[in-house]
Formats: structure tokens, sequence, C-alpha cells
């Protein structure tokens, strides 16, 4: 059975979030909905999930219980790219036993996620 996936992430201004995750992602902006609560990206194939910002009254508190890694073979270019729409290096590099590396970020709302390097071949 196939499985749609959906990533929802809560802010306090899904009109500010949005376009940062648009332009990191390669979506396209969605419009906020008539509710003011919700506004999703689309992404550029239907295969692809759903990523949609939930307005939330609270501020975030803590470290993100999930978050999303986005994979490139070239992370010190995609981490230039993403500092320049507004996202935050978080301390330094890491490297695993197994040779995995990656980047801890920051999006504009205060979100970790992760520029990780891709193996080529």
């Amino acid at each position: 059975m196939a499985v749609r996936i959906e990533i929802g992430i809560d802010c306090n201004e899904p009109e500010s979030l949005a376009p940062f995750w648009a332009a990191a992602l390669g979506y396209d902006l969605g419009r906020l909905g008539p509710d003011g609560i919700y506004l999703d990206l689309v992404p550029p194939d239907p295969e692809q999930p759903v990523v949609y910002f939930q307005r939330v009254p609270e501020p975030k508190a803590g470290k993100n219980r999930m978050h999303m890694d986005l994979w490139t073979t070239q992370p010190e270019t995609e981490i230039a790219r993403l500092v320049g729409l507004g996202a935050l290096r978080i301390g330094q590099p890491r490297e695993s036993s197994s040779g995995n590396w990656w980047q801890v970020m920051q999006d504009p709302a205060g979100n970790e996620f992760c520029v990780c390097r891709e193996r080529a071949g």
C-alpha cells in the first residue's frame, strides 16, 4: 500500500517562513488557506512529499523532535546557498565513524535541519 507523506512545520508566521523552504527545496509557494492557518508548498513532482506550514500561537521551544536532512554531493555550496536565504550554521560539521558527514542548520524560525554529504557514485 502506498503512503502519501506530508511534512507539517508549526510556526508563528507561515507567510514569512514558507518562502525560505520553497527556495530551499525547489518547491512552489502555495497560498495561505482561507482559515489563515495553513500554507502549502507545492512539490515539483507529485510523488514528492507536500510540505505545509501551520500557524500556531506558541513560540518554538527546545530542539525539534523531528527534522529534515537535505542530501547533496556539494554540501558547502548548498550550505552557502541556504545561508544566503536566511539559514544559520549551528556548530561545526560532524562526521560519523562510517563516514557520513553533516552540518546542523537552523531555518529563519529556528527549526533545525541538516545538510548531509551525498557520496558520489
